[in-house]
């Protein structure tokens, strides 16, 4: 029998290899098919920004005064700016400012948000309360005047927005990561580490950081689209990128507005990539919510009816394979449960 264990310990290690990444791409494309469109294009948002010097026509500066407010033609497909410069090409240049600002912006914000939580949660107390009113007052001002004003004090430019959306959505987004830690620190395995003498580093380590990283992941996921939109509309009010560097925000304002009747193309396709960046990450981070969240019924985490399915059928096979290898090694098997 002293081969079982050995069996078992290879089996369940095949498994998580195999059931991670996996497993959540065959859901995903089984059960949520809007999610799956919505991963497509954020896949593609991330490449064009990636490799946007390879993909757009012309650079984003690049003026060419005897085609001012050329309609999308052969040469150039979206159409040209008052000054001569190709839509698409800052179009495509936007989307890597979009991408980076949303995505720096959100990584700051969960890192932020659940460190706030984790600790005001597990310590409690003078700490606890200390923290979340200052949270509440955060939470009672307007985002928009407060991003504004920061923007104002600090000046505008990339770094400065993801500071600041970063910062602001992380102390706002604390509350929710704060609640799952209190429930998570009155657990049975968490008393018992602690009779059992663990220190707050490890309880922290072990136990409250495993457990909200399903949390963090879907926090990620949904706050990736918010800040994109935060960063248009900033810099469509004129905090947010400055020239000459393109923004969706950014051409839709100015002179996408005045020039409405005269030329419509300035305003409508950086509108369509904005909103259609925005619907699928809005749409993808709706469908890891439904997969990945352990408080919902289903979720990787919880006890829905796929994950007992799942489960059942793991250990079906297990038992299986442990009994043809125990069967092939000449040894008694009666004993398996």
């Amino acid at each position: 029998m002293s081969q079982e264990p050995v069996i078992t310990a290879n089996l369940s290690q095949k498994a998580k290899k195999s059931s991670a990444a996996g497993t959540f791409i065959k859901r995903l494309v089984k059960e949520k098919p809007l999610g799956t469109v919505g991963a497509v294009i954020v896949v593609i948002m991330l490449l064009t920004g990636i490799f946007a010097n390879f993909l757009a026509p012309y650079p984003y500066d690049q003026m060419h005064p005897v085609d001012r407010l050329q309609p999308p033609s052969s040469k150039y497909i979206l159409g040209t700016d008052s000054i001569g410069r190709d839509v698409l090409s800052r179009i495509i240049y936007g989307a890597r400012v979009s991408m980076l600002v949303g995505l720096g912006a959100t990584v700051i914000a969960t890192l932020l948000g659940n460190a706030i939580g984790l600790f005001s949660g597990y310590l409690g107390g003078n700490f606890d309360i200390i923290v979340q009113r200052f949270v509440d007052a955060w939470n009672c001002l307007p985002g928009l005047v407060v991003f504004l004003l920061l923007l104002s004090i600090f000046g505008r430019g990339i770094a400065q927005l993801i500071l600041v959306l970063g910062i602001g959505g992380g102390i706002g987004s604390s509350r929710g990561s704060r609640m799952l830690v209190f429930w998570i620190k009155e657990s049975q395995y968490v008393g018992a580490s602690r009779a059992l003498g663990a220190t707050t580093s490890r309880v922290v380590l072990r136990h409250l950081l495993p457990n909200l990283l399903p949390i963090l992941v879907v926090g990620f996921s949904l706050g990736v689209g918010g800040n994109i939109m935060a960063e248009a509309s900033l810099s469509f009010l004129g905090f947010g990128v400055p020239p000459p560097f393109p923004s969706w925000g950014q051409m839709i304002n100015g002179e996408a507005r005045a020039l409405m009747e005269r030329a419509p193309w300035l305003a409508i396709w950086p509108g369509v990539a904005l909103t259609l960046c925005i619907w699928g990450i809005n749409v993808f981070g709706d469908a890891v919510r439904d997969l990945l969240d352990p408080r919902l019924r289903g979720g990787v985490g919880g006890v829905g009816a796929y994950g007992q399915k799942q489960s059942m059928k793991a250990l079906k096979k297990r038992k299986a394979l442990v009994t043809k290898a125990l069967h092939k090694g000449g040894l008694d098997n009666s004993n398996i449960n």
